[in-house]
């Protein structure tokens, strides 16, 4: 079995590290290279930079930051937030990430997962999907989660898959920020309908949360963020319960 993956998150607004509640109510959570450091000494497996206002506001992502933090860390690492072309995921990648994420400009585009995967490779391409339900539908939202559209997650998923993309990240909105553990029922259905590896987003809040999502769904990662950031569950603690419950970590 392939080991399992820890994966922090960094949401990125005017270059701090910040954390909100169901995608709002956002606060500091520090300086994201001194975070990012410190996650590689903690034995992160990757991480993810996510710029949380580049879509909304129509600007790039900083890929001066980018360069700093691929000077600083010597594990894989995601950006996304305001990739909009190929040409804005060449300029994240040559500033030396691992892989591009795209989220609003793939539902929007969707030939632009195509487009990446044909110039970098499938595995530089990580399709986030931010999902919520509504009327026991796990309808996909676009523009930081606040306008819906007329795909269906499990639609979308497959479609990604087909067009090129590498890995999914699949946030539940209604799970974000709570602390109440993983929407784990639609990642497994996720995670059974693709064969690409899927990441589980939000909603994590005890180590016990990550021992559920991966026991109960094909999930190849899980993420979080403000539980990492403010120290509530360090990381190396996690890897080692995770051991204890017999699930194969790295």
């Amino acid at each position: 079995m392939l080991k399992k993956r820890i994966i922090p998150c960094l949401d990125i607004k005017d270059g701090r590290t910040v954390k909100g509640v169901n995608f709002v109510d956002i606060r500091d959570a520090g300086d994201p290279i001194e975070l990012a450091k410190r996650y590689v000494h903690d034995s992160a497996d990757e991480l993810v930079f996510l710029d949380i206002t580049a879509t909304l506001e129509k600007r790039k992502t900083l890929a001066e930051l980018v360069r700093k933090i691929a000077k600083e860390i010597n594990i894989p690492f995601t950006v996304g937030g305001g990739i909009n072309s190929l040409e804005d995921a060449r300029i994240v990648i040559d500033a030396g990430a691992d892989k591009v994420s795209i989220n609003s400009s793939a539902v929007k585009k969707p030939q632009l997962i195509s487009e990446i995967a044909q110039e970098f490779g499938s595995q530089c391409v990580v399709v986030a999907i931010d999902t919520k339900l509504e009327n026991d539908t796990w309808k996909v939202f676009v523009n930081g989660g606040k306008t819906a559209t007329s795909w269906e997650l499990l639609a979308w998923a497959t479609e990604a898959e087909r067009l090129g993309a590498g890995e999914l990240l699949v946030t539940s909105m209604n799970n974000d920020g709570t602390k109440n553990g993983f929407a784990v029922s639609h990642l497994a259905e996720v995670s059974l309908a693709v064969n690409i590896p899927v990441i589980a987003s939000g909603g994590a809040g005890t180590m016990h949360h990550f021992k559920e999502v991966f026991e109960n769904s094909k999930v190849s990662a899980a993420l979080a963020a403000s539980i990492f950031h403010f120290g509530e569950i360090p990381i190396p603690q996690l890897k080692q319960y995770l051991k204890t419950q017999q699930i194969p970590i790295r």
